[in-house]
């Protein structure tokens, strides 16, 4: 059976225990995951570390939206890579494109030089890119360890296609991570499909709020529903990992 590799997308500090409890291998920590994850906070970051094992991969957005960073911005994700190397981060997770979809290349040398030994994934600025093989060679050539991408598609599965010719591609330079819509029904498929051997998902569930008052009148997250939230469950990520391993 292939060596396979897992990791959680975690939203908490729960998540991360509950993504150790599992049998996960890594964690991505994150903040924002309704704007696609940012950095999360120096607490949270610390709280995670002092409370895991298991690898701490810590994303480094400062904002939703684009890939697209002004020097100011980068200029605050060099301190905030600094400040998650010195909490002990294992892996940092970040990506910059030009406004024509390509690399970035001088904003990822910036960070490159910040992160320092720390090993680096592109995130799936990579799916936004608008010439994925291009795209490829040149984060090979930045050192980066590992891409998060879903093949350019809504879904892994979807874009297991491109995903299986990026794997062949990289010919073992860079490890190539299917995420986005990944879980116990269909990993073991975007595994047969993709060739690829680590994996990205968030196993997560809802959690109903303790909250007895609510104030009908004032909402301040999801419309669906402002006082829950969503946490990775252990439960889930076993049984994710279980399905490809049986």
């Amino acid at each position: 059976m292939p060596n396979y590799k897992f990791e959680i997308c975690a939203n908490s500090v729960a998540s991360c225990i509950a993504a150790q409890e599992g049998g996960a291998d890594r964690v991505e920590l994150c903040a924002g995951i309704p704007e696609g994850g940012t950095t999360p906070s120096f607490g949270m970051i610390r709280n995670a570390r002092e409370n895991i094992s298991i690898a701490l991969n810590v994303r480094i957005r400062p904002r939703g939206g684009d890939f697209l960073y002004s020097e100011s911005e980068l200029r605050e994700m060099v301190y905030d890579i600094q400040a998650a190397k010195e909490l002990g981060a294992d892996g940092l997770v970040f990506g910059c494109l030009r406004p024509d979809g390509s690399v970035d290349m001088e904003a990822m040398k910036v960070l490159m030089e910040a992160a320092g030994d720390t090993p680096v994934t592109f995130h799936r600025a990579f799916d936004h890119t608008s010439d994925p093989f291009k795209a490829l060679e040149d984060i090979i050539s930045l050192g980066c360890a590992r891409i998060l991408t879903s093949g350019c598609r809504p879904t892994a599965l979807e874009g297991a296609g491109l995903l299986a010719q990026l794997v062949e591609k990289a010919e073992d330079r860079i490890i190539i991570m299917p995420g986005c819509g990944v879980n116990e029904s269909n990993i073991a498929e975007t595994a047969r499909l993709s060739g690829a051997r680590e994996f990205h998902f968030s196993a997560r569930e809802p959690v109903e709020s303790g909250m007895l008052f609510r104030n009908p009148d004032v909402a301040m997250g999801s419309e669906e529903d402002p006082y829950g939230t969503v946490r990775t469950t252990a439960a889930r990520v076993a049984a994710t990992i279980n399905s490809l391993k049986s």
